[in-house]
Parts: C-alpha cells; structure tokens; sequence
C-alpha cells in the first residue's frame, strides 16, 4: 500500500494542487491536520483535495473547525475525518486523533485536548494500525525551536503501548521532516510537502 502523507497546509494552494497530482499515484492519502489557519479558510485546500479519488483520511489540527471539516463528508465519499475513531483500508486499520496535544495555547480558534482527555480517546487505537495524529508524540519528531519538547505524553503512551506500525504527525512546524522512533514505530513529523510511505 502506498501512503502520500502531509501535514500544515495552512491555506497553501500550491502545495494542496501538488499533494493532489501526486495522489494519482496512491493508495492512501493521509492529512494530518492544520488545513486552514486561526479556525479560517479549511476550503481553500479542501476544494482542491476532494478530487482525490483514494481514501483521503484526515485529522483536524489546531487551526481546523472539527465541525466543518466533517460537514464535508456529505460531498467527498472518499473522506474519512478521524479523531479518536479509526476506519480500515483493505487489511489494515488506521486511527487518528486531532488537536494541539497537551493544551499550550488558549487562544478562542485554538482546538486543544487535555493530556487526559487524549489518554481516554487514544485507548481505541489498534495494535499495529497506521496511526495518524496532528501532534506528535512527546520525545520524538517534537522539538522546538527553543530546543525544548513539545509532543504529547498521551501519544507517546499510546504507541509504546499499541505499536503503531507508522506514526504521522505534523503541528510542530520546527521539527518538520524530522522522524523518529518508539519502540518498533517509526514516527514521521510531514510537513506540508509530499511524503511517501509503504506498508
């Protein structure tokens, strides 16, 4: 299976029309979250993307209206909004969970989830699924420009726990490209740029 994976489009035409020609080579494509920017403009990437006509499995970012990106179900069949509920492709299962993970920014357009909250919608993920969240696990792929970590200890729990055979993540903008490991899983913080994977 051929996984395109990005993260932190924010708006960005040009990099949703790119990651929307280069699905035509997928199997899978996996957004994980950040599609608009302070809760605004979720269509100015959407529109783009809901071409893609492979599942397009996507999380909801701390920039992005949970509600909204839902709503958008009723016209893209191929879209599936995961945040603490999974779907398979084929043989293989897939969870997601959305959010700034653990809650830093108070910000009213800022969509956060306590450590706690996370832990509990997290304890539904599969062993060895693809899991997909917008941040990344504490520790890995999370690093800062100040130097410090800023990932989830919920995430972090959640793989040792369930071994994710892959982990994509975005949010921290710092540690874009950056990737990692947990035990068996590979962590991968994406970026808004094309981003292959094969399982």
């Amino acid at each position: 299976m051929k996984i395109l994976a990005f993260s932190d489009l924010h708006r960005d035409k040009d990099a949703a029309w790119s990651l929307r020609d280069a699905a035509r080579a997928a199997d899978v494509v996996i957004g994980a979250g950040d599609f608009g920017t302070r809760g605004e403009g979720l269509a100015d990437t959407f529109d783009i993307l809901r071409d893609i006509t492979v599942p397009v499995l996507v999380v909801a970012g701390n920039h992005d209206n949970l509600t909204e990106m839902q709503a958008a179900n009723r016209g893209w069949p191929h879209l599936h909004v995961l945040h603490g509920s999974g779907v398979a492709v084929g043989d293989t299962p897939f969870f997601g969970l959305g959010y700034e993970i653990p809650a830093t920014n108070e910000a009213s357009w800022n969509q956060r989830l306590p450590e706690a909250e996370a832990e509990e919608l997290l304890a539904a993920c599969p062993d060895k699924a693809v899991l997909v969240t917008h941040s990344p696990p504490y520790g890995v792929a999370d690093l800062q420009r100040n130097g410090r970590h800023q990932g989830s200890r919920a995430i972090r729990a959640a793989i040792e726990r369930h071994q994710p055979q892959l982990v994509l993540c975005g949010h921290i903008h710092h540690a874009w490209g950056t990737k990692g490991a947990i035990g068996h899983s590979a962590v991968h913080n994406l970026g808004p740029s094309v981003n292959w994977f094969e399982i």
